[in-house]
């Protein structure tokens, strides 16, 4: 297995040796988000706003209560959650390689789950965004 840089951007893409790859081009980069910036950006904001929005939705946008169930413990459980498991475990189930980016909790911690081992599971972020859309908690739709 290897990991494939294209000219812009860093991809990880796990190879089986004797196998050859043809990634998929990119699609085209659009202005950031932020008012009046001209940067172009592959996501929502530029590098130099995403950490400015994140800071502004902490802030303002999400629930005081989050922030208490998310502290230091929990970074180092999920740090250790995903040394165990690399890998997504939903894409891994359908013959997929790709590496973990989020540690979900299978029942919210706001209905009553907790941080043990059986709630979670290792997912990328498509993975995490498909459970979020089909349980309807994303935007606060729920």
């Amino acid at each position: 297995m290897k990991a494939i840089e294209s000219s812009h951007q860093l991809s990880m893409v796990f190879v089986l040796p004797g196998k050859k790859v043809n990634p998929m081009p990119k699609k085209p980069k659009r202005p950031c988000s932020h008012p009046g910036c001209p940067n172009l950006t592959d996501g929502r904001f530029c590098e130099e706003h995403t950490k400015a929005e994140a800071k502004r939705y902490e802030k303002y946008d999400r629930d005081p209560a989050v922030r208490r169930r998310y502290g230091r413990a929990w970074k180092r459980i999920r740090d250790k959650y995903v040394e165990e498991h690399p890998l997504c475990e939903r894409c891994q189930a359908d013959g997929k390689l790709v590496p973990t980016q989020e540690v979900h909790h299978k029942k919210p911690l706001s209905e009553g789950g907790t941080h043990s081992r059986d709630n979670l599971i290792a997912l990328c972020k498509s993975c995490h965004a498909k459970i979020h859309a089909e349980r309807g908690d994303r935007w606060h739709n729920s």
